[in-house]
């Protein structure tokens, strides 16, 4: 062995080893990852994913005055429901409220947004205003329309409005021919909801381009030209996406139709002149005790809203590129 041999042989085990980087950081970080993780994936599985499991479950069970699972039936609390006239007629109440509320939230919040958006001094201040009622609660807003506005008595504000103009009271809940109850319902919701909405359209408008507006107008393009070649074109996925959620929405009234035409009194017996889907499952379940059934309405009417809101979706072409 030469000594250079010897000499680069002992500087080779003198050499410290390299140590890999990145090691303890990287455990560190995936330690970190799972301390933040895991509580949230913890209350989504105790609170959202057991309780919809245990549901599912439960609606295929004879549950009658129990949550325990053990009595299967198949597919008979599915079957019992469909072909149930009263959970029917809730399928048909709540399709005509979605007749109303949809179309009307989407015109509203437009031309609210559109509006607003010439405004050129305070916008803040009515885009707030509109707002705020987002921020209401649906039982409050129930109840104001209920007592104040819309009680049916002499006194109240609608009455006192159409008394102006020669005309008597109006019992706006009670009466069936016509439905003014339909009215009640579907302002209230209206109010409630289309400044959220709204503020969804103000910010689709602000994405699109001034230029082409400019450019529109150096064409000689009139107001409603612009709007219906520019505007709505380019609010198309807005557009879809506001009526896919009132949609969703609609299908999921419970607040409204239960505290004006429901609750307790003389009043209480109002609530077969509406009935939507949650308030027929909400009694049947919990006045009735019938969970079984009660779990299956439920999971019948979510298969109901998403196929809905698929088909929907496809017919208007959303998430399509806009032209």
């Amino acid at each position: 062995m030469t000594v250079e041999t010897t000499q680069a042989k002992l500087e080779s085990e003198n050499t410290p080893t390299p140590r890999k980087r990145g090691g303890r950081s990287s455990r560190e970080a995936t330690l970190a990852f799972w301390g933040f993780v895991t509580p949230a994936l913890a209350g989504l599985t105790i609170f959202t994913l057991a309780p919809i499991v245990w549901g599912l479950l439960l609606s295929f069970s004879h549950a009658q005055n129990t949550i325990r699972i053990g009595h299967f039936v198949g597919l008979r609390n599915y079957e019992d429901l469909l072909t149930d006239p009263a959970f029917l007629n809730s399928l048909v109440t709540v399709a005509i409220f979605a007749a109303f509320i949809v179309p009307l939230t989407y015109l509203v919040s437009l031309g609210l947004a559109l509006a607003v958006e010439r405004v050129t001094a305070g916008r803040s201040f009515f885009r707030t205003v509109f707002f705020i009622p987002s921020a209401v609660s649906y039982v409050v807003a129930s109840l104001i329309w209920k007592v104040s506005l819309f009680n049916g008595l002499s006194f109240g504000f609608a009455n006192q409005v159409i008394g102006k103009f020669g005309s008597g009271p109006v019992a706006w809940i009670g009466a069936t021919h016509p439905p003014w109850y339909w009215f009640v319902l579907v302002t209230v919701r209206l109010w409630l909801q289309v400044g959220f909405f709204m503020i969804i359209f103000m910010a689709g408008l602000q994405e699109i381009p001034r230029t082409v507006y400019e450019a529109a107008a150096v064409d000689g393009a009139g107001a409603w030209t612009t709007f219906r070649r520019i505007t709505l074109p380019h609010l198309r996925n807005t557009s879809i996406a506001v009526m896919l959620l009132t949609l969703i929405a609609a299908f999921q009234a419970f607040d409204e139709f239960y505290n004006i035409l429901g609750g307790v009194g003389a009043s209480a017996g109002n609530q077969v002149l509406a009935r939507p889907p949650l308030i027929y499952l909400y009694s049947l379940a919990l006045s009735d005790q019938d969970f079984g059934r009660g779990t299956a309405g439920a999971f019948i009417l979510t298969a109901l809203i998403l196929i809905v809101t698929l088909v929907q979706g496809k017919a208007l072409g959303f998430g399509r590129s806009e032209e």
